[in-house]
């Protein structure tokens, strides 16, 4: 028999305008209808908005940790509890990201993804894991530790290919010796390859991008500007992804790795269609301030949390970011971007970006990933496929 779901009474963000005490019907995980009044579904177990905003799940396509896990903890646990943190803030669906890290862990990050996928039911949904590293440049390695970074190996990234079909996405480098026949050969197996962590040029960057690299790994953060090199000035990635009208970015949206003014000329160049919103997220994501650690907890990072943000113990550098969807959308809006336009960035651009096309927008015949906030972005419900994962407050 088929299970149905009316959620009414919301204000419902749809991909171009907002529907003002709308409503929506969900049949067995799916949206069936989305209408701009009220509707009888005598069958139907209903939710009342009481006036909130309804919009699609949040997609985060870069996220490393929270809720004091870290993904290569390499625990299913850590898994589960990343998602089920995230899910209270929003986020419906996100890549798993990794580090710069040996082979052996990244082998044993993917394995245990596998198993946490198949019992994630009370989290943000798994949608592929995502690769940062370890083809990255040392002269922008950032937080990431330095041991482990190399120039990509096609015995070792065919190995890593072969041992698992859950990577979806790799970022690397595309300055290094091999990093072209890398990108080739990931996007010959339906994997998205990024531009990141990279002292590339624009001539190198539009090679890279003639070769696959379709996207800019947190646009603006270990990469580089203008540069001179004997007294000549040349292009670096930040202006190469402003160039590239094709090229998409995703952006930190924290408002400390990007402050307002940077996030607002990313928005006038680029557009909400080819910008996705990321947290980027520790492990500390979702925990009080102090100290942390970035990666494992058996080979990571210590770091220090103040100001809203993952520092290195001296101070000189950030060190991860420790925001949530809701406060990324949040921050947009407080740089003057139409929710609309934040919410494009936090749900349909980045589906588009990574191909999933039963989600990210409100519509017949996608997934029933949605979430229910007020006017400020709290959070009050997250539901995925039809299942509430998250409310805070009851009766709904």
């Amino acid at each position: 028999m088929e299970q149905q779901l009316k959620i009414f009474n919301g204000r419902i963000i749809t991909p171009n305008r907002i529907i003002d005490g709308g409503a929506i019907l969900v049949t067995d995980g799916n949206i069936t209808a989305v209408s701009e009044h009220d509707f009888e579904a005598p069958e139907a177990v209903t939710i009342d908005a009481r006036g909130r905003y309804v919009s699609p799940g949040f997609i985060d396509i870069h996220v490393h940790g929270g809720g004091g896990h870290d993904f290569m903890d390499n625990t299913v646990e850590a898994f589960l509890e990343i998602a089920r943190i995230h899910a209270r803030y929003g986020t419906t669906s996100m890549l798993p990201t990794t580090l710069t890290s040996s082979k052996a862990d990244l082998l044993e990050t993917l394995k245990v993804y596998e198993t946490a996928e198949g019992r994630n039911i009370n989290g943000s949904q798994f949608i592929g894991m995502h690769l940062e590293g370890p083809y990255i440049s040392p002269a922008q390695c950032g937080a990431q530790d330095p041991r482990y970074i190399r120039n990509p190996d096609p015995e070792e990234y065919k190995e890593i290919l072969e041992a698992s079909s859950a990577i979806k996405r790799w970022s690397a480098a595309p300055e290094l010796k091999g990093a072209i026949e890398f990108g080739k050969y990931v996007t010959g197996k339906g994997i998205l390859a990024a531009v990141a962590h990279t002292d590339a040029i624009y001539e190198e960057v539009l090679t890279a991008f003639g070769n696959g690299y379709t996207l800019v790994t947190h646009l603006y953060s270990a990469m580089s500007g203008v540069t001179r090199r004997n007294a000549f000035r040349y292009a670096g990635v930040i202006e190469s992804a402003f160039l590239i009208d094709e090229m998409d970015v995703e952006i930190i949206a924290d408002g400390i790795h990007l402050p307002p003014p940077l996030l607002q000329l990313v928005y006038k160049i680029k557009g909400p269609e080819k910008i996705a919103l990321i947290t980027d997220a520790m492990r500390a994501a979702g925990m009080p301030p102090g100290e942390s650690v970035l990666g494992s907890l058996k080979n990571g990072l210590k770091v220090i949390v103040e100001d809203d943000v993952a520092k290195l113990p001296d101070r000189s550098s950030f060190a991860g970011s420790v925001a949530t969807m809701d406060r990324a959308v949040r921050t947009m809006l407080a740089a003057g971007i139409p929710l609309i336009e934040a919410i494009r960035m936090a749900t349909a651009t980045p589906a588009r970006i990574m191909k999933v096309k039963n989600k990210g927008s409100m519509a017949a015949g996608k997934d029933a990933d949605i979430v229910m906030f007020d006017d400020n972005i709290n959070i009050k419900m997250a539901m995925i496929k039809g299942k509430v994962v998250y409310e805070n407050e009851k009766p709904l």
